[in-house]
């Protein structure tokens, strides 16, 4: 029995018929012998509902997945601020149900002060709206099993008489968190609505939001970006009003059908010209590889600020730098948009003294990180060799700059040698073994300029074959 094909999910009419989760297939075959079945796939419910929770988002920012089991299988809207927009928390749950009704969807919905509460009307198979303070007496008649809490705690309740919600509300605490832990207390005080708990979304809440919604569903690409416009100039007076500007705009499409398509934008400085956001979302929308589907239409597009920063207005300097680096920072944020964020990249120095990792590539349009800036900026190339090239080289002692060296089968005669500059390895990055490096600026004959280094410390590190450290060549000066 235990390796049984068993009923996963149920339509309807395979519940009128008598069939429940968990039953045998051959059971439910010997009731209904006509009974069509499909493989459950855990994965593809959990990406459908993934897109149904996306098209939720039209009713409010605030949605989470409700994963009790550590399973998706039912969404949590807080509605905490939105339902006025729609008529009422009634009327907002009629258009939401109507909705996903439309698209072939059948759902029960429960509006209560607290998730814990919500979750178990719904799962006792009952709608509607609870009255503010109205949660206790709502759920007082729901078994225990619908606090949400193990098998064991359910059949001890059990046994003791406890099978209600409100048998369990009407005794005290103490001997009950003595007896089953503080988590059946919790538990219990979130379903009456007496201790509430904030959902985690799916998804970061913008810092401030702009939309539109429409009676009539809107396709033309000329509509749309009329929209986006408008929307912009909605957040530019709601950033001005903050003294902020955004370095990061997410775009949401919504269809009628349910499919939700979203586009991201980022600025290399903060930003909140109405002019300069339109123009960047008309290139962002022109440089799609697939192009924005509308369907039928878009009943509701939203643009919101998911990144804000302060912005004071710019004071234009004498020698018009500051226009200058405005005009840079516009040609960053269109190449980026046109091009994608990781493909125009800049350079950013590390806080490190291993040259290897004295910088690193970054979008140009994302946030400057902090960086250190080394006392002598010219005592280092800016031009290096990954990895250093291997030479030849030839020292009047051992542990002393190079006389001369062979490079690319060419000896350089030293004329001039400056070090060394000992640099140790980073042991929390590199392996112990990792050899300590002697760094020599020398100039030869012709008046070039090179950057060696002696791996391995004379007598005391690893050294080449010949039981002598090795040289190598990692950087040319101009």
């Amino acid at each position: 029995m235990q390796n049984a094909l068993r009923l996963a999910a149920l339509d309807r009419a395979a519940r009128r018929a008598g069939l429940a989760p968990g039953l045998t297939l051959a059971d439910a075959r010997a009731r209904v012998p006509d009974l069509a079945v499909l493989d459950h796939d855990p994965a593809a419910d959990a990406a459908f509902l993934e897109e149904v929770a996306d098209d939720c988002d039209r009713w409010t920012p605030l949605v989470a997945l409700d994963m009790p089991d550590g399973v998706p299988d039912g969404l949590m809207l807080d509605i905490t601020g939105c339902a006025h927009l729609f008529g009422g928390e009634a009327a907002l749950r009629a258009r939401l149900l109507a909705h996903l009704q439309r698209h072939g969807l059948g759902a029960l919905a429960v509006i209560a002060g607290t998730p814990d509460a919500a979750r178990a009307l719904a799962r006792s198979g009952k709608g509607g709206v609870v009255p503010p303070g109205g949660e206790a007496s709502a759920v007082a008649g729901l078994p225990v099993a619908r606090l949400g809490v193990g098998a064991e705690i359910v059949t001890g309740l059990s046994r003791a008489g406890l099978k209600t919600i409100g048998d369990l509300a009407a005794r005290p605490g103490t001997p009950l968190a003595a007896r089953f832990g503080m988590e059946l207390l919790t538990r219990l005080a979130r379903t009456l609505g007496r201790e509430d708990v904030r959902l985690v979304p799916r998804r970061p809440l913008p810092e401030c939001i702009a939309e539109r919604r429409f009676a009539e569903p809107i396709a033309r690409t000329s509509d749309i970006e009329a929209t986006l416009a408008l929307l912009v100039d909605d957040l530019a007076l709601m950033l001005e009003a903050r003294g902020e500007g955004g370095r990061a705009f997410e775009a949401g499409f919504f269809r009628t059908d349910g499919a939700v398509r979203r586009l991201r934008i980022e600025t290399a400085r903060p930003l909140r010209d109405g002019a300069a956001l339109a123009r960047l979302w008309r290139e962002r929308i022109e440089a799609l590889a697939d192009p924005l589907d509308p369907g039928f239409g878009f009943d509701l597009v939203r643009l919101g600020v998911l990144r804000a920063e302060p912005l004071t207005p710019a004071q234009v300097s004498l020698d018009g730098r500051a226009v200058e680096e405005e005009e840079v920072a516009a040609l960053i944020d269109r190449l980026s948009v046109r091009l994608g964020r990781e493909r125009v990249l800049r350079f950013l120095q590390r806080d490190t003294h291993d040259p290897d990792r004295a910088s690193v590539l970054v979008p140009a349009g994302g946030a400057p990180a902090p960086s250190a800036t080394p006392p002598d900026v010219l005592a280092r190339p800016l031009t290096l060799f990954d990895p250093p090239q291997p030479v030849e080289a030839l020292a009047e002692v051992p542990d002393g700059p190079p006389l001369r060296f062979r490079w690319r089968r060419v000896v350089h005669e030293v004329a001039r040698a400056e070090g060394p500059e000992r640099l140790a390895p980073e042991w929390w990055r590199q392996p112990a073994a990792a050899p300590t490096r002697d760094y020599y600026r020398v100039e030869n004959r012709e008046g070039r300029r090179f950057w060696l280094f002696r791996a391995g410390l004379y007598g005391r590190e690893a050294a080449g074959p010949a039981g002598q450290p090795r040289w190598f060549l990692h950087g040319l000066f101009p």
